[in-house]
């Protein structure tokens, strides 16, 4: 029980991996477009907080991995490169 929990929260940590690497994709390609040069700094403060979060998820992905599963090393390397990060 204690695995599928861990599992599911791992699981969880990865799905937020992917939905803020889209949402930081749609960001990016947005930046410097606006003629407004305050919309173009609120777009790039979102853009920072978007890879600010990305980079926290990924730290606590990484303190729930067991350190002694290289099958764990592998799944996460997987779902990353998924997320493409």
């Amino acid at each position: 029980m204690v695995d599928d929990y861990a599992h599911g929260r791992r699981d969880g940590l990865r799905l937020a991996l992917s939905v803020l690497a889209a949402e930081e994709a749609k960001w990016a390609a947005l930046l410097g477009e606006s003629p407004s040069w305050r919309t173009n700094a609120i777009r790039e403060v979102r853009h920072k907080t978007l890879q600010v979060a990305q980079k926290r998820v990924q730290t606590v992905l990484g303190r729930l991995t067991p350190k002694d599963d290289p099958a764990a090393d592998a799944e996460i390397a997987r779902a990353l490169a998924e997320a493409g990060l």
